[in-house]
């Protein structure tokens, strides 16, 4: 009688040990995948913080950041760019109180057109502050200066290239640029421009679509025209056959 006491209270104990047994490792292994789920949904979050790029500020379209030419000489440049950070263009740009302005280091009729007409040139294309002044105001005076045609002339081979390229940008105001920057190199040189016009009027008839464009390209044509004679009016005519001469 005593001794199946006995062995019913050993299996009760028995019992007792195993469920708690069971449910220890029950425990455990929850324990083990709440970690592991956590962890991964960590690694997940991290992942997409890292590839997300966080939205542009309304202040960085209010306030565009001008270039530091003397910032970092190692980063990529441009030609331009280049020139301007190594001192090699002898003008920067003065603010004054009203207006911007170039101060040269030297007076414009004593510098060496060679070749920093066609650096200026180049410069055209730039789309960032102070470049875009530079180039256009330095351009233009230095074709002010009293003996700029027979400078020029000879580097109308070189400065063409780099005034097709502005015409053909697509930013409007850098095409705008160039096409300022022709008519006065134009006005300056006179015919020796009408050997490359043909390679020039493409991207003019392109933009003559534009009806914002429309009347800044004729009054370049026409001015263009008028500086090259009648050899011009032929060129002009066979790229933008639409063209009323200045002289009908």
């Amino acid at each position: 009688m005593n001794q199946g006491r006995e062995n019913a209270e050993r299996k009760r104990e028995v019992g007792s040990y195993v469920k708690r047994m069971s449910l220890s490792s029950s425990r455990e292994k929850s324990k083990i995948e709440a970690q592991r789920k956590k962890t991964s949904e960590s690694a997940t979050s991290n992942l997409t913080t890292a590839t997300v790029k966080p939205y542009p500020r309304p202040s960085d379209r209010l306030n565009p950041k001008t270039i530091n030419p003397f910032s970092d000489p190692l980063c990529q440049q441009s030609v331009f760019a280049a020139a301007y950070a190594k001192r090699e263009i002898p003008c920067r740009l003065f603010h004054g109180s009203v207006s911007h302005r170039l101060q040269w280091d030297q007076p414009p009729e004593t510098v060496c057109f060679d070749p920093l007409l066609t650096i200026l040139a180049e410069g055209l294309r730039e789309t960032r502050h102070p470049y875009t002044f530079v180039a256009k105001e330095g351009f233009k005076e230095l074709l002010e200066v009293e003996d700029a045609a027979d400078k020029a002339i000879p580097l109308v081979p070189k400065v063409i290239p780099k005034l097709k390229a502005a015409l053909a940008h697509s930013d409007v105001e850098v095409f705008e640029r160039g096409l300022h920057a022709l008519v006065q190199l134009s006005s300056v040189v006179g015919p020796a421009v009408n050997g490359h016009l043909k390679h020039l009027l493409t991207s003019l008839s392109k933009r003559l679509m534009d009806k914002k464009l429309k009347q800044l390209i004729t009054d370049a044509l026409q001015r263009l025209e008028q500086h090259g004679g009648k050899e011009s009016l032929v060129i002009i005519k066979s790229k933008i056959p639409t063209y009323c001469s200045i002289y009908t």
